[in-house]
């Protein structure tokens, strides 16, 4: 019960004061000069002005209000090794019982590091938790918090938290733990491909120790070397980036006996390889109206460097012009063809004829680069129907068609074949999806008979147009018409000039992007997606190795014609290897070397600052005596705010002083019959006194 008085005065204020303030100057008057009967008069005046102040006495029923305490649980990935989820599980259950017998707590159990969102499983983030945990609880009502973690928490602050209550951490694991890891000390983001690369990596133990160890070394999942590294210091590392694109440098040491646990014995760096400049070497046979259509597009493209010659002037003609008077550039035949053939990445014969500029025998040279990996495009004119088709050259063991010797001059659409409608080359090309297509007609196609590879687009009648082929380790392209240049000039609408030439050189070039069979995979936050480039019609599933060794089975479907898509949500951080038919993919999920893993060892001094700042306390869960011992809780002791919170066996949790009101009862004191029979009292008393 807690008892009060208030006074309720009958008028206001300023009246009172202006009725009772004479009275009370008369009143003291008389008792300063004795006056007879000025005691009674004061006594009167007395009860007359506690009759119009009214006073009330209050009982107020108040219900104490509960201290909040925070139980927060680390649930992040360094807690599944060895016995720490078995301890953190016995530690939170025994808590609850013990807690459950105070009546003055309100227990509130937060698990971090479960979040689905990546970047909030880089770091083990308690403190942020404990502030979501008292955001909605007045400073006074906070009574404590309790951490069960191995320690390694990454948003401890340096001094005392941001609440006056004392924090208690119970460290899982064993002090007496051990552990050795890799990691990258310098690792660009980004490498050409095809030359080296230079790193450096440090492999460092808790012991400190020293000596040599081996590092296995991978690049896109294949071992490409063991290095001889010395624990403690920092190694150089030199690799060649294979590929365009995103490409994963691993480092693996293997697992020491007693080691704690492997899982940051490897160490990734993701490099984006880059592509230095393709060299196209463009042949035009003569001067035509699509001639600049090719040199354009090339130029245009900041990543190839073009080396074109137009022959203006063939060997046979004969007009009597002496040699020195000759403006034109000699074609440097020996050069571009038997010297620094190697050098180009894409050969391109535009409308190109054999006319003894090329030697017979450097169509041989021609055909062998293509076999040893070259790139060959043919865009035909009716001169490769004709007589000095280059067909008729040695050259036609690389070449995908042979020509009929017809040449159809017929108004067309070219359209996609349903070949075509898979390939990455011409897959959704843009006008391609109506009927006809939307894009402009074209009016002669080159006849060819026995077509090899695919046949990706058809022009009139049904003829192959656009034939792509692997001779060899090369490829080889065929454009069979000359027309493509009313696309570029804008004839009845255009079309897609740009995106056909450019898909067709860089697939030549074997553009990663443009292969007809591949398998990619990328981490999306904690999602793994999977993209398969495929010309079949259902690739099947795609199995899953997961970082901890599990096997997954995810299910590709159909995104559009020669694209499979399929996605599964994970729980690891780490290193995923992608599988279907024969390819093989590797995506990491997660932070590369996110701060969850770079050290495991369970400590108690990240957390010694703030919790002796606020007298709170850190002590292990665990005896050091041996491995996966018991858990041994400590004693929870209510105390007051001023006293101490934590003891050798025991720890404090705060009370709080607060409460709620619940009912108020009143009690008038000059209110009913009492206070009009004390007024009368103290009024007759008054008037008996001054008739004596």
């Amino acid at each position: 019960m807690n008892w009060s008085i208030s006074f309720e005065p009958l008028i206001s204020w300023p009246l009172l004061a202006l009725a009772l303030v004479p009275l009370a100057l008369l009143a003291l008057v008389g008792l300063w000069f004795r006056q007879r009967g000025s005691v009674f008069r004061f006594i009167a005046l007395l009860a007359l002005a506690a009759a119009l102040f009214n006073p009330v006495f209050l009982n107020e029923e108040r219900e104490p209000l509960k201290s909040v305490v925070a139980l927060v649980v680390d649930r992040s990935q360094s807690q599944d090794i060895g016995d720490r989820t078995k301890q953190t599980d016995e530690a939170l259950a025994g808590l609850q019982q013990r807690l459950g017998r105070f009546k003055q707590f309100d227990v509130r159990v937060v698990e971090a590091g479960k979040s689905e969102a990546a970047e909030e499983r880089t770091e083990t983030r308690l403190f942020g938790a404990l502030e979501g945990a008292f955001r909605d609880v007045p400073p006074s009502r906070i009574g404590g918090a309790i951490m069960i973690t191995d320690g390694e928490v990454h948003d401890a602050p340096p001094g005392a938290p941001d609440f006056n209550a004392p924090l208690h951490a119970l460290i899982t694991g064993n002090d007496h733990e051990k552990d050795r890891r890799i990691r990258f000390e310098n690792a660009p983001r980004f490498g050409l491909v095809g030359k080296p690369l230079d790193m450096t990596y440090r492999v460092i133990s808790t012991e400190n120790e020293t000596g040599p160890v081996d590092v296995r070394v991978s690049v896109n999942g294949e071992q490409v070397a063991v290095e001889h590294a010395t624990v403690g210091q920092a190694m150089p590392l030199q690799v060649t980036i294979p590929g365009a694109g995103r490409n994963i440098v691993e480092l693996a040491i293997d697992r020491e006996p007693g080691e704690l646990t492997d899982t940051n014995n490897r160490a990734i760096a993701l490099i984006d390889g880059i592509r230095e400049n393709l060299r196209v070497l463009l042949v035009s046979g003569e001067p035509h109206a699509g001639e600049r259509t090719w040199r354009n597009l090339l130029k245009s493209d900041a990543s190839v460097d073009l080396v074109h010659f137009t022959i203006l002037r063939p060997p046979e003609k004969q007009d009597g012009t002496p040699i020195n008077e000759l403006s034109l550039i000699a074609f440097p035949t020996r050069e571009l063809f038997v010297e620094k053939i190697k050098d180009f990445d894409l050969i391109i014969f535009d409308r190109y004829q054999h006319r003894d500029v090329l030697p017979i025998l450097y169509y041989d040279y021609i055909s062998e680069y293509v076999e040893k990996g070259g790139a060959l495009l043919i865009a035909a004119g009716p001169e490769y129907a004709g007589e000095s088709s280059i067909a008729r050259t040695p050259l036609m063991s690389a070449l995908p068609a042979m020509p009929t010797g017809e040449v159809v001059d017929k108004a067309f659409y070219p359209r996609l074949t349903e070949l075509g409608q898979r390939h990455p080359v011409t897959r959704g090309l843009d006008g391609s999806a109506t009927e006809p297509p939307h894009w402009s007609r074209w009016f002669r196609t080159i006849g060819v008979q026995n077509p090899e590879g695919a046949v990706v687009m058809r022009g009139a009648d049904n003829r192959p147009l656009l034939l792509l082929d692997r001779k060899g380790e090369g490829r080889v392209g065929m454009l069979l018409s000359d027309q493509g240049w009313l696309w570029a000039r804008g004839f009845e609408g255009g079309g897609p000039h740009v995106q056909l030439y450019r898909r067709i050189a860089h697939w030549l070039m074997k553009e990663p992007e443009l292969e007809e069979e591949r398998l990619t995979a990328d981490g999306r936050g904690m999602v793994l997606e999977i993209r398969r480039q495929t010309m079949a019609d259902d690739p099947g599933p795609a199995q899953i190795i997961t970082p901890s060794g599990k096997t997954l089975t995810v299910k590709l479907e159909k995104s559009e014609p020669g694209v499979f898509l399929g996605s599964v949500e994970t729980s690891e951080i780490g290193l995923y290897q992608v599988a279907n038919g024969d390819l093989t993919a590797l995506a990491h999920v997660g932070p590369v070397n996110a701060p969850e893993f770079a050290d495991v060892i369970s400590t108690e001094s990240r957390l010694k600052a703030p919790a002796e700042a606020t007298g709170g306390s850190v002590r292990r869960l665990a005896s050091s005596t041996a491995l996966g011992s018991d858990v041994t809780l400590p004693s929870i002791v209510p105390v007051r705010s001023a006293g101490a919170a934590s003891g050798n066996d025991w720890i404090g949790l705060r009370t709080t002083d607060d409460s709620v009101l619940k009912a108020v009862s009143r009690v008038p004191l000059f209110g009913g019959f009492l206070g009009l029979g004390l007024l009368l009292l103290a009024m007759g008393s008054m008037w008996y006194r001054e008739g004596r």
